[in-house]
């Protein structure tokens, strides 16, 4: 760092352009890219998942389902991952927490595998964090769908203020899919506070009208997919909040159809 010695002050100007990069910052340089080369690796999804549905924009689906590109420095960078592998281990936390408050809560089918689903011929999947089928009485009728997110702490209170529905409409949009096809009345969905571990749960029913219109949607994704069509966008100009935030916005725009 440069100090300007004529100054009493001893203010720090900048860093020196030939320094050496941060300590910290040449490990994370590392470490993300290690994320993003294993992320790489992974075989892309060749269906529509369950919990992503949900997603207000059907057009940024089909983009999805058609495994389109994203924009350039659109892709999941190693920052975002490592939320990802922060929130399976939120929920190992809670998957815990519950089954020492004596919740007989399942994750896994006595095979092993995950609880979950497949149709449309395995282009409609969705795997489920897990099914509590049993516990003490809480005013929950068992089983039922048990699903999980961590959330940073604004994010948390909207949905603790608001209500998943309101806040998180992607969140109660999968858990419908998932009860309709699961054959399940109610889920309990349960949010972590990452900055202070406060948790929220909240009982959701099953809403058949929901998860019908849900399900129709899924279909017209794939048709659209399968044909080589764009459905409409959800706005009429890029500066709609969703759009600015997609990583097909690009692309989206650009092509005026």
């Amino acid at each position: 760092m440069l100090v300007d010695f004529n100054h009493g002050s001893g203010f720090v100007y900048g860093r020196d352009a030939s320094a050496p990069e941060p300590l910290g910052a040449r490990i994370n340089t590392r470490i993300d890219a290690a994320l993003e080369a294993e992320r790489a690796d992974q075989r892309p999804r060749d269906y529509l998942g369950a919990s992503r549905i949900g997603e207000p924009c059907a057009r940024r689906l089909v983009y999805e389902v058609t495994r389109t590109p994203p924009d350039p420095g659109k892709d999941f960078q190693g920052r975002t991952l490592r939320i990802f592998a922060a929130g399976h281990v939120f929920e190992g936390l809670a998957i815990r927490w519950l089954r020492q408050a004596g919740f007989d809560l399942r994750t896994q089918t006595q095979a092993g595998g995950q609880f979950g689903f497949e149709t449309a011929g395995g282009r409609i999947r969705g795997h489920v964090d897990g099914v509590i089928v049993g516990g003490p009485e809480i005013g929950l009728a068992w089983p039922v769908l048990w699903e999980h997110k961590a959330l940073k702490a604004s994010s948390w209170s909207d949905t603790a203020k608001k209500g998943v529905q309101l806040s998180k409409p992607v969140y109660f949009g999968q858990m419908q899919i998932y009860m309709a096809y699961m054959g399940l009345g109610s889920a309990l969905f349960t949010a972590l506070n990452k900055d202070t571990c406060e948790l929220y749960h909240e009982r959701v029913p099953f809403d058949p009208a929901a998860a019908q219109a849900l399900s129709d949607k899924a279909v017209d994704v794939l048709r659209a997919a399968d044909t080589g069509d764009l459905l409409p966008r959800i706005a009429t100009s890029p500066d709609f909040f969703l759009c600015r935030f997609c990583p097909f916005a690009t692309r989206c725009w650009e092509d005026r159809a």
